[in-house]
């Protein structure tokens, strides 16, 4: 199941408080910040797909997140390349590095990364 572009960027202040108050989501907000009742609205719709669940504290729900961000997004990511990308890592690899227009500092840190990544492969 997805989010929405809402859902994922309340998701994303979710991921980085760990748990959080009502008051707490809408502090993470740029202004202009949204009303009370589109992030609770957000909530509902994340409960519902089992993304976000909460504590209750008398009045108060503390919220947090049943979906790791990286599991979120590497499924994602494994969706992408299936789709878009015959289900080939090195045509993304080839898209992700001509298109998007990286510097060469970038490109060496991605080299870097793939080399320890060859390295644990050997091993």
């Amino acid at each position: 199941m997805q989010l929405s572009n809402a859902e994922e960027q309340l998701m994303e202040h979710l991921w980085k408080l760990d748990n959080a108050f009502m008051k707490d989501l809408l502090e993470a907000y740029p202004e202009p910040k949204p009303a009370t009742t589109t992030v609770a609205t957000l909530l509902k719709r994340m409960i519902d797909k089992n993304f976000v669940a909460y504590t209750e504290f008398g009045n108060s729900r503390e919220y947090f997140p049943l979906v790791k961000k990286s599991d979120y997004f590497s499924k994602h990511v494994n969706g992408l390349i299936k789709n878009f990308f015959n289900n080939s890592a090195s045509q993304f690899a080839s898209f992700f590095t001509t298109e998007t227009n990286l510097s060469e500092k970038e490109l060496e840190d991605l080299k870097k990364i793939i080399d320890v990544q060859l390295q644990k492969k050997k091993k």
